[in-house]
């Protein structure tokens, strides 16, 4: 009797895998032109420019104490503004609550449209159209962010179980109130949760819209920066460092919590 052929040996793609990523990284690198040859020859003089900022001056710690508030501020009522718009958009862009599927539809491509314009740029525009301070902050982040909350409640209350919805419109309850009784109960936990992380993201990127003049921290960075005052800076990126990692704790104390 003879013996069965052995079965071909399978094919890896391993190999095939990281040589394509590699040839795309590479073809990355020159297309942009990065020169990690040029970064090394530039590591003595970022050194340099990194030890103009090695005493920080903390002798007005008291107005960056007030604009590091002013930046909580815009960060927190950013959020508040976001879970409004996320709220009131996520029914209507939800498939198995929207009323219609023209609703839904528009809806999906609304929150679309502003999820895709950055928070920068609605800065830009809103201290053009309004003026320099925390307002045109608070309302980038707001409808930036309440974009993404929007398709984010609006995705978690399409995985409710269908047997909910139906039991509560089988009780005669209208849009508004299947969504209020059936829908939102089903995904408190998900709902805090993701407003917890836009908070997070809202008070770093408060710092960022201030260096357009929309208010907070980022306005006196950008001046001690242009003014090669750099122990001045230092000490408002300190106080930045601690306020953020205070959020970073805060924010894991109340996830544990709603869990």
């Amino acid at each position: 009797m003879t013996l069965p052929p052995l079965p071909k040996k399978p094919f890896n793609p391993t190999p095939v895998w990281v040589a394509l990523v590699a040839a795309l990284f590479y073809v990355v690198a020159v297309e942009l032109d990065v020169g990690f040859g040029e970064l090394a020859w530039g590591a003595r003089d970022m050194v340099e420019f990194m030890s103009r900022f090695s005493s920080p001056d903390f002798s007005d710690i008291g107005r960056y104490a007030r604009l590091m508030g002013e930046t909580l501020a815009i960060g927190l009522w950013g959020t508040a503004l976001a879970v409004v718009i996320g709220m009131l958009a996520a029914p209507f862009a939800a498939r198995n609550l929207s009323p219609s599927p023209v609703v839904y539809r528009v809806t999906r491509e609304v929150l679309n449209l502003v999820r895709a314009m950055p928070d920068l740029l609605l800065a830009l525009i809103f201290v053009a159209a309004i003026g320099l301070g925390p307002l045109p902050g608070v309302l980038a982040l707001g409808l930036h962010t309440g974009a993404f909350l929007g398709k984010f409640y609006a995705e978690c209350l399409e995985r409710v179980d269908r047997g909910t919805y139906e039991a509560v419109r089988a009780s005669g309850a209208n849009f508004l109130q299947v969504t209020v009784w059936a829908g939102w109960p089903s995904i408190l936990q998900e709902l805090v949760s993701y407003a917890i992380y836009v908070l997070d993201r809202n008070v770093r990127m408060a710092v960022v819209l201030g260096l357009v003049g929309a208010g907070g921290v980022g306005i006196a960075l950008t001046t001690t920066l242009r003014l090669f005052e750099y122990n001045r800076a230092s000490a408002l990126i300190l106080v930045v460092l601690a306020t953020i990692l205070a959020i970073d704790y805060l924010s894991a104390w109340l996830r544990a919590k709603v869990r």
